[in-house]
């Protein structure tokens, strides 16, 4: 990156925040912009094309927090007109100085000088060669079965991204021609001008940064070197993933340009949900009916269980209706490969119809628990007895 993209470029207003927004914000809005002019959604756009790498290089700049701070600090010494070049007999009471020195920190102050300020922001490397460039990330959505999200899976997905164009091994000619260095920044990728005093750098406007110059562009790519790419890939699904989680793929996006890094892969995962169980945190929950003489005079029940043999649990006499219990260790499988519990509900089911000896023993229960009004106490309270 050129000090003078630094210095004259507006990474806020490229991409609409303003200088005090969160790296939340910053990065809201670099997806939803991204998304919008991503050379996938606009083929044979240029200008689409070209804004979205603007806001890239914005997004590689302000995501950043140390760039983010030199880019700052930059701006603020340099877009309103700070060090401007004078010298004594030219009017303005300023002084010349060399600008090498000025960021070589060769003053003898006993630091960096400005360079260590601006060693983030500035190639002092004295290199010719373009950058490398790191690969865009790349997002997408995969959904899950309920079992597959508790213990994990490993799932295929198809993958659509930037990569180096196949016709032309990514140099963007036509094939059986070869780029040219471009004469300009003699195959640099940047050039300099002059600012006063000083002499900053900035991308080739003729090349594009890319240090060389396409004649006869590839018929596929159309001289940028860059093309779609669609494969398939195995990717592992970590167990206990939630629905809607969020999961970060390091180096799984688009490839990077000029031996850059790729990007990373953010899969969002969406579940199903299951017909017995449920999810709270790392615990599952499920229902279990229970008739009313269990509940009354407690019993041994049979749980069942996600993908494993049902458990038994034993239920208290005089259990009410919605007591949960616990079956430890067997929920969800935790980051560090222990379990969570089975939360398990009772619910006393009440039958509809009661004929024979099941309605005469009912009726001589209801008589001998006659004088026992379990809304005595709710009027007493209701009356502030």
């Amino acid at each position: 990156m050129s000090g003078k993209d630094y210095v004259e470029k507006d990474y806020y207003k490229v991409l609409g925040v303003p200088k005090d927004a969160t790296a939340a914000e910053i990065k809201k809005t670099y997806r939803k912009l991204a998304r919008e002019f991503h050379p996938d959604a606009n083929k044979g756009d240029a200008k689409a094309e070209d804004r979205f790498k603007d806001i890239s290089e914005a997004y590689d700049v302000l995501s950043d927090e140390k760039r983010r701070k030199e880019y700052d600090e930059a701006r603020s010494l340099f877009a309103n007109g700070g060090f401007r070049a004078g010298g004594p007999g030219q009017g303005n009471g300023s002084y010349s100085f060399d600008f090498g020195d000025l960021f070589s920190g060769s003053q003898n102050t006993g630091s960096g000088g400005l360079g260590d300020v601006f060693g983030g922001l500035f190639n002092r490397s004295g290199g010719r060669q373009a950058q490398p460039r790191r690969g865009a990330d790349v997002e997408t959505e995969v959904t899950l079965a309920f079992d597959e999200a508790v213990d994990g899976a490993t799932v295929p997905l198809r993958m659509t991204s930037q990569a180096p164009c196949r016709t032309c091994n990514g140099t963007g000619a036509k094939s059986g021609t070869t780029p040219r260095v471009c004469p300009t920044c003699v195959g640099a990728g940047t050039v300099s001008r002059g600012q006063g005093a000083f002499a900053l750098s900035e991308p080739c406007k003729d090349c594009r940064g890319r240090g060389m110059i396409v004649d006869d562009p590839c018929i596929d790519c159309h001289g940028s070197g860059r093309a779609s790419s669609a494969h398939t890939m195995q990717v592992r699904i970590p167990a206990g993933v939630q629905d809607a989680q969020r999961i970060r793929l390091k180096g799984k996006g688009a490839q990077g340009e000029r031996g850059g890094q790729p990007g990373d892969l953010y899969v969002t995962v969406h579940v199903d949900p299951h017909p017995v169980f449920g999810r709270k945190g790392d615990n599952l929950t499920v229902t279990v009916p229970v008739t009313f003489p269990e509940a009354t005079l407690g019993a041994t029940i049979e749980v069942p269980t996600l993908n494993g043999p049902a458990v038994k649990l034993k239920l208290p006499p005089g259990s009410a209706n919605g007591l949960t219990m616990r079956a430890r260790g067997k929920g969800a499988t935790r980051k560090d490969g222990t379990r969570g519990d089975l939360l398990v509900t009772v619910e006393v089911v009440v039958p509809r119809h009661i004929t024979g000896d099941a309605l005469n023993a009912l009726e001589q229960y209801r008589e001998a628990t006659a004088s026992d009004d379990p809304r005595a106490a709710l009027f007493r309270a209701a009356k502030g007895a």
